[in-house]
């Protein structure tokens, strides 16, 4: 089992489209996948097509001990893919957990739990509280989605800092294992520059797979649909699937 936090904490740049779109492809190509929804905006949950207001238990009630994995974790419509899914009762998490032990390795305690899965998908908020730690924490490795914009590496070094300190006292397996570059307009210099200025610096950790702004990948998350099975012939979702290729032989293949 791979376990892979998806974090960035400048929002809009493309990490709950990640989750679902990469889960999704792994699912297809055989994979087995845990899509962990640790954002309390719940997008991974609805862009899976959950229904936030039917889930009775999900994270929140994991990380504060009032559930079990086996109560939480859901399959989803896609094929090969599970969501522990996530509402708004998470917000409340950051505040409740500030006070308990072991406060920043709630989630990692229940690793066990998903060890039947091949890759295991964190989503985090677009912040770097408590619950981005408690994936750093569970992960082996962080996935890195930056936006094809001026302040794309904005951020990137404090993000860094928190890498590096969950490393020192917390998890010190923790790799910083892949940067994507998404929503790419190859129309504006800008863009270009970016990408090369991001593969400059980040070669040997960037996946060669660049996710275009694409307005499918948009659509998708309202229909509660992965972009694969919402339009397996735009750009966007060819592109998905390129990606996945690339994380199994990354981070699956490698390992066998």
């Amino acid at each position: 089992m791979k376990a892979v936090a998806v974090a960035n904490q400048k929002g809009g740049v493309g990490k709950t489209t990640c989750c679902v779109n990469l889960a999704a492809e792994l699912g297809r190509k055989g994979k087995k996948v845990l899509v962990i929804d640790m954002d309390p905006q719940g997008n991974s949950t609805s862009g899976l097509g959950i229904d936030a207001k039917a889930v009775k238990k999900n994270v929140y009630h994991l990380v504060l001990d009032k559930a079990k994995p086996k109560d939480v974790i859901i399959p989803t419509e896609w094929e090969g893919v599970w969501a522990l899914p996530a509402t708004l009762d998470l917000a409340a998490a950051e505040v409740e957990l500030a006070g308990v032990i072991s406060r920043e390795t709630r989630l990692a305690r229940h690793r066990g739990a998903f060890k039947d899965f091949d890759l295991v998908f964190m989503d985090c908020p677009p912040s770097l509280g408590l619950l981005t730690v408690n994936a750093l924490v569970a992960a082996d490795t962080l996935l890195v989605p930056l936006q094809c914009e001026y302040y794309a590496l904005e951020g990137l070094s404090q993000l860094m800092r928190t890498v590096n300190l969950v490393r020192r006292y917390l998890n010190e397996e923790l790799e910083l294992g892949g940067l994507v570059l998404t929503m790419f307009d190859a129309r504006t210099n800008l863009a270009r520059e970016v990408a090369e200025e991001v593969k400059r610096r980040f070669n040997d950790i960037l996946f060669e797979t660049i996710i275009p702004r694409n307005i499918r990948l948009s659509e998708a998350p309202s229909h509660g649909k992965p972009i694969g099975y919402y339009d397996p012939s735009c750009s966007g979702a060819k592109a998905y699937s390129s990606l996945a290729e690339e994380v199994i032989g990354r981070w699956l293949e490698k390992r066998s």
